[in-house]
């Protein structure tokens, strides 16, 4: 199962361009809140509601979409199938022809709420009386500011450690060296697991998959890169600074961080031939969903997982993920609404993990889980799990285990600003431009100016 996720860092281009163009069409601003009366929960929908962003290509999406489609009672949803075009979509909210619902990365909905492209949806979830409880508490977090819900929850995504057991064996090593909980011993395990014959690297040693884990890392040793009311940068503190600075001398100690990138985007990496498979990666911290994927490509590869650990031993994860969002202007935004809170009830989940369930028992294959916005879900789904024997087994108990001990970047309408500061300081020291406090320090004075504009923006335009 590929990862739900739309591709922000693909996109940021068009992004900063459509943003550009048309935030004078989509107001510049909060868009103004739906009234109540929209929606009504015991309402029925006819016409054409259009979905943009959502593929529904397998068993877990045709099985939700079935069962929001029955809850309409009538209404035709169209499907603008792939990830998420933002250019097209800012595009068409300003010509005001917006598509009814979207669907997006919870780190994106911050930006899109400032700029005005998508609505509250505080009358949504008191109309259709959705209870906000069943949420995630960080997926909801990630999507509520200024007192209000901007969108509903959907998969949720955390990392846990992925090895391979025989590189590891053949090194004198284990999990517990290469799983977080003590960093010298990480440095260590990478110097040992590397191969790189006449400088010519062919085993990466361990991947701290930077600059996208930054946040992970530097939560692990004590940092958030964000106040929790989403207004104060905190990307220059001597504990991200430290964080960043191990990162990435684990890719030093390697060759340099060019070269383990080159091996990386060189591998297999959704196919047999992936890293694990042809053993060139020791380890790495990794979403969860490549367990799945691993269990169906090469599940004779001899892999051993545990969840990403704190330096005092404690599981952590960095919890991100997709959403349902209604833009500004959507002629259907009821049913949007019914739409979205049908495709994250419990039942909907249960009945899809269900569908998942019976093609795993055709295939003979263990069906390994998902993990949803829903943590109610997440509870009734883990029931129906079924044993693949090890390494998968210990796989899924990590990732389940991971989904407890979870945080969040908070919302704020500076997001893709935040996002582009931290990780353009990151790529500046992973090329070697800048040292870790030099370029932490920009990223500091970039992001917070990117934030008060932003907030100060906000205020005005809401009061």
């Amino acid at each position: 199962m590929r990862s739900p996720l739309v591709r922000w860092s693909v996109l940021s281009m068009s992004l900063a361009l459509a943003l550009t163009s048309c935030a004078k069409g989509t107001g510049g601003g909060a868009a103004p809140s739906p009234s109540a009366g929209q929606f009504d929960p015991g309402a029925t929908y006819q016409g054409t509601m259009s979905v943009m962003g959502f593929g529904a290509t397998d068993e877990i999406g045709t099985t939700r979409v079935a069962a929001a489609k029955k809850a309409l009672g009538g209404a035709d949803v169209k499907l603008i199938e792939g990830d998420l075009d933002i250019q097209q979509f800012l595009s068409a909210v300003a010509a005001g022809d917006p598509p009814d619902i979207i669907y997006a990365n919870r780190d994106q909905i911050g930006t899109f709420a400032s700029r005005g492209a998508i609505v509250p949806l505080t009358a949504c979830v008191k109309g259709e009386q959705i209870d906000t409880s069943m949420y995630n508490k960080d997926a909801l977090g990630q999507v509520t500011f200024g007192g209000e819900v901007w969108a509903i929850p959907e998969f949720n995504q955390v990392q846990i450690t992925m090895a391979d057991a025989g590189l590891l064996k053949e090194a004198g090593l284990t999990i517990a060296d290469v799983n977080g909980s003590n960093w010298e011993q990480v440095t260590a395990a990478a110097k040992k697991l590397v191969k790189a014959p006449g400088g010519k690297l062919q085993v990466i040693g361990y991947d701290s998959k930077l600059p996208e884990f930054l946040p992970l890392w530097a939560k692990a040793n004590g940092a958030d890169l964000l106040s929790a009311d989403g207004r104060t940068a905190q990307l220059n503190s001597p504990q991200v600074v430290k964080a960043l600075e191990f990162a990435v001398a684990i890719y030093d100690a390697q060759g340099g961080f060019a070269k383990v990138k080159a091996l990386r985007d060189s591998a297999d990496f959704f196919g047999k031939g992936n890293q694990f498979a042809e053993h060139e990666l020791g380890a790495m911290p990794m979403e969860q969903w490549y367990v799945n994927v691993l269990n169906d490509v090469s599940p004779k590869a001899p892999l051993v997982f545990d969840t990403f650990r704190t330096p005092q031993g404690q599981p952590l994860a960095y919890s991100s993920g997709s959403s349902w969002a209604i833009p500004k202007g959507a002629k259907n935004a009821g049913a949007a609404c019914r739409f979205a809170k049908t495709m994250t009830l419990v039942d909907t989940w249960k009945a899809a993990a269900q569908a998942r369930l019976a093609k795993r028992d055709a295939e003979k294959k263990p069906f390994t889980g998902i993990l949803t916005g829903n943590t109610l879900a997440d509870a009734e789904i883990e029931k129906l799990l079924t044993s693949g024997g090890e390494p998968w087994d210990s796989g899924v108990k990590a990732f389940y285990e991971a989904n407890k001990h979870t945080f969040s970047l908070p919302a704020n309408p500076a997001d893709k600003e935040f996002k582009d500061a931290w990780q353009g300081a990151v790529n500046r020291v992973l090329n070697g431009q800048d040292e870790a406090q030099t370029a932490l320090d920009k990223a500091q004075q970039d992001a917070q100016a990117a934030l008060d504009k932003a907030w100060a923006g906000w205020t005005k335009r809401t009061n």
